[in-house]
């Protein structure tokens, strides 16, 4: 009888630390958790409106602050300071002010400008509130529907993506459409699909009163919101919001026909593409606005494409998961993916108008 002998494995080898590389690591992280906790204080400033306050009548002390805002001392002191640390708000200590410049003033204290970053706060902070829901996602696969989120992501979407809009829509992206701002100062007919609260539909029904416009979603208290913001802005003759979905909305003739970051989020966005070109009269548009993305992983590593992957993560793959066919494009699809599903729908022509560094805009043609 023979025994078999066995040799023991070798350990394994103790691995070799790059301090450096450590620390940098450590300091990136530090940054963001930092990030994480500064994002719900600028959401309580934004609602109290420490922000604009200081945009008005600053430069203030944190007790100037309080007064004007009617809000306690000791918590808009330390608001203060962590905004400051974070470089949205300026401290004086020869003075012991604060204020804002020009630059953060525009960016968290001005919601119809340009440049206006508290809904990408909002939104972050809303999100969040899934991550019980998201963590057993992970495990079994399934979608989160948009309408399962809180309802706070519906409005810093809104606000998060309008600055864009109200920055480049009327200036830039129509402009960059073969012949179509001439058509829309004549008269079109424009379909706005997966319109969310209206905040695009509203823009381009205000630049162009000639032509008529009506956004599709199938979230209804989104539709409610939108007819509100329509009534409100005096354009709800020209400028209507119902309920559908992207693959059955109503009506045929249109000329132009727009999806604002919302092709992404769709289980058959290939579905979508077909209804959309059936609806379209010949000659007619398709703008599809997305976030700005390469074709390749390695191109989208960087902020922008961290803050667009991480988002996916949390909200555009899995509300597409929870939808027939559930493709899943995410948020960083890019271009490729995009033109394969256009093109595979039967559209002739597809390519990229205009872009800016967080959105690509594409014309697809029959």
């Amino acid at each position: 009888m023979h025994t078999a002998l066995t040799t023991a494995p070798e350990p394994a080898a103790t691995p070799v630390i790059d301090e450096q590389k450590l620390y940098e690591l450590i300091g990136r992280a530090i940054v963001d958790f930092g990030g994480a906790d500064i994002a719900p204080l600028v959401v309580i400033g934004d609602r109290l409106g420490l922000f604009r306050a200081l945009a008005t009548v600053g430069p203030l002390t944190s007790a100037g602050l309080a007064s004007q805002t009617g809000t306690a001392e000791r918590y808009v002191r330390e608001w203060l300071n962590a905004q400051a640390a974070s470089g949205y708000v300026t401290y004086h200590p020869e003075s012991g002010l604060y204020s804002l410049t020009p630059e953060q003033a525009m960016a968290f204290a001005d919601e119809d400008g340009p440049a206006f970053l508290v809904g990408a706060f909002q939104t972050a902070v809303a999100a969040g509130r899934i991550v019980d829901k998201l963590t057993e996602a992970f495990r079994t696969g399934e979608g989160i529907g948009w309408h399962e989120h809180d309802h706070a992501l519906f409005h810093g979407v809104e606000r998060f993506f309008r600055s864009s809009y109200l920055g480049n829509l009327i200036q830039a992206w129509i402009p960059a459409l073969d012949g179509m701002e001439t058509r829309l100062r004549a008269g079109a007919r424009v379909a706005d699909i997966g319109c969310g609260h209206g905040a695009s539909t509203i823009i381009m029904a205000q630049a162009y009163p000639a032509s008529r416009f009506v956004g599709f979603d199938s979230h209804p208290d989104s539709i409610d919101a939108a007819n509100a913001r329509a009534r409100t802005a005096g354009i709800a003759d020209r400028c209507r919001f119902e309920v559908a979905g992207a693959k059955d909305f109503p009506g045929t003739e249109y000329d132009l026909v727009t999806v604002f970051d919302a092709l992404h989020d769709m289980g058959d966005p290939a579905g979508a593409a077909r209804h959309v070109l059936s609806a379209l009269v010949p000659g007619g548009s398709w703008m599809i606005v997305e976030p700005f993305a390469g074709d390749r992983v390695e191109e989208n590593l960087n902020p922008v494409g961290r803050a667009y992957y991480a988002g996916s993560t949390l909200i555009c793959t899995p509300c597409s998961l929870s939808q027939e066919v559930g493709l899943a494009l995410g948020a960083q699809a890019g271009e490729a993916r995009l033109r394969a599903v256009v093109q595979g729908a039967g559209f002739t022509t597809f390519r990229r108008a205009v872009q800016s560094p967080f959105n690509l805009v594409f014309e697809a043609r029959p």
